[in-house]
């Protein structure tokens, strides 16, 4: 089947029923419906997005400053080299995404405002039933698909988390998440405080510094900051040797990694070095008379939580200049001009932004159903990260929270084609990932381990996870260069995958 006979055949008037249907037009999505037409052109598909346009997070954030806190030579696609500064505007990565959707044909597959509501497996059909929401309407249709491929995510879009505090209600003035910010705000010469100290508020501040009054960011707890310059001199090195941009894109993503690698390597086995290191940049940008400590002294292993970059270190510059400030206390209560203190002081406010981090969820809150039993994914078992026992024709992209998530959303994609391209070849229409006998006595594990990263959005839903056991292919370890191999290279007949 070419290009043009696959997208008559995700025309919704010509057909229902698709090879595979992708749950998503983020990052992940638009990464796995390339490899489908690139590797498997005669595979029926569509994309199914429940916004109004393709980007996920970078279309559902809009507060001042959106950008990436990874860089882009690992974040963007291996397949489309970026040409641009390590760390990207959200509207810089909208447009990249833009260019790769135009340039692969990946346009005609994706339906905006199409919401999953309900998935349903039924293995006498041998495919998935999916309850589709039109989202401009409200109205609901069945669609079917052999294989279910979800790229949803693993955040709420429509709302972020904020915990309740005391005296909300008493606030005279605006509280807002970055998640629903209203793009009409006007905040110049207002009075700003930000809840909250992680990749986020670290970038509202310097972007809202230059117009606010002031903007003063609270947090319980300090946070390490990776600041760096938003350039690279191997970039610039290789400029002049005009090499083949995918040629330079390569290697730029090599040397990208590899320091991701180091500093992932320090942060447990050199813990104190690597402290002391970013600690270090703190002081160097803010001077011997700041207040380092308590404010910028965390008390957790360096990439216990996100690791964020901050540009041309961009918020030490803005408290260095007097644009903004940081409070280390917890909040008693608001009031109705601010927030006071357990600490006595009050910090004056016009607007309160709560910087406080996601609703994570599971599988985009869709309601999954297999053979007429309601499933429970945290009873299920994370085979590799990527399928779930007892849940039959389905993969989840879920990437990495130290490497860029695109880096595993690649190796993912790689191997459910190669998986598929098993199936068509040995004639098996199902595929169960199931624990063999060896594998009964596992003793389950979190996910994803508060040792390992303990982000609060994390921790306060890993519960609804599945499980990961102590042996492959049961291990989701969160490390790209041990999965690099892993999973390229994975046994898809070790008997924890049964055909049929």
């Amino acid at each position: 089947m070419n290009v043009e006979t696959a997208v008559a055949a995700a025309d919704p008037q010509s057909t229902q029923h698709f090879d595979v249907l992708i749950v998503g037009a983020g990052i992940s999505g638009i990464d796995a419906a390339y490899h489908l037409l690139k590797d498997m052109p005669g595979k029926s598909f569509a994309v199914l997005e429940k916004q109004e346009t393709f980007g996920g997070t970078w279309w559902t954030h809009k507060y001042p400053g959106i950008r990436s806190d990874s860089d882009l030579y690992t974040f963007g696609y291996k397949w489309k080299p970026w040409t641009g500064v390590p760390i990207a505007t959200a509207p810089e990565i909208l447009n990249y995404l833009g260019e790769a959707i135009e340039e692969q044909g990946i346009g005609p597959f994706i339906r905006s405002g199409q919401a999953v509501r309900g998935a349903s497996w039924d293995s006498e059909a041998g495919h998935w039933t999916l309850s589709v929401e039109d989202v401009a309407t409200g109205t609901q249709r069945p669609m079917t698909c052999t294989f279910l491929w979800m790229c949803q995510g693993y955040y709420r879009h429509e709302e972020g988390y904020t915990p309740e505090w005391p005296g909300m209600s008493d606030f005279k003035g605006q509280i807002l998440h970055p998640q629903t910010w209203p793009e009409d705000l006007d905040y110049s010469g207002k009075r700003v405080v930000v809840i909250g100290s992680g990749a986020t508020a670290a970038t509202v501040v310097p972007a809202m510094a230059e117009d606010a009054a002031h903007i003063t960011m609270l947090q319980r707890s300090p946070t390490y900051f990776y600041a760096k310059p938003n350039k690279s001199e191997l970039a610039e090195l290789l400029e002049p040797l005009d090499l083949p941009e995918d040629q330079v894109h390569q290697i730029l993503r090599k040397r990208f990694l590899y320091d991701q690698k180091e500093i992932t390597r320090r942060s447990f086995e050199e813990p104190d070095g690597l402290a002391r290191d970013l600690i270090g940049a703190a002081k160097m940008y803010l001077g011997d008379d700041f207040p380092i400590d308590p404010h910028f002294t965390p008390g957790y292993r360096p990439w216990n939580q996100r690791l964020a970059v901050i540009p041309d270190g961009d918020l030490y510059m803005a408290i260095r200049k007097g644009q903004a400030s940081v409070v280390t206390d917890q909040i008693e209560t608001f009031t109705e001009t601010g927030i006071a203190l357990k600490s006595g002081e009050h910090l004056e406010a016009d607007i309160i932004v709560t910087a406080t981090g996601f609703h994570m969820n599971v599988l985009g809150d869709i309601q999954f159903v297999v053979d007429g039993q309601t499933l429970d994914y945290s009873q299920t078992w994370a085979h590799r990260g990527i399928m779930f026992s007892g849940v039959p024709n389905m993969a989840y992209i879920f990437g990495y929270l130290r490497t860029s998530w695109t880096m595993r959303a690649d190796l993912i994609c790689e191997f459910v084609i190669r998986l598929l391209e098993h199936m068509e070849a040995t004639g098996t229409r199902i595929v169960t990932p199931t624990l063999r006998e060896q594998d009964r006595q596992m003793e389950p594990r979190p996910l994803i381990t508060a040792e390992n990263f303990s982000a609060g959005y994390i921790q306060r839903k890993v519960h609804l996870l599945p499980r990961q056991g102590d042996h492959d292919p049961w291990i989701f370890n969160q490390d790209y260069h041990t999965e690099k191999d892993q999973i390229e290279r994975a046994d898809l007949e070790d008997g924890t995958l049964v055909y049929s």
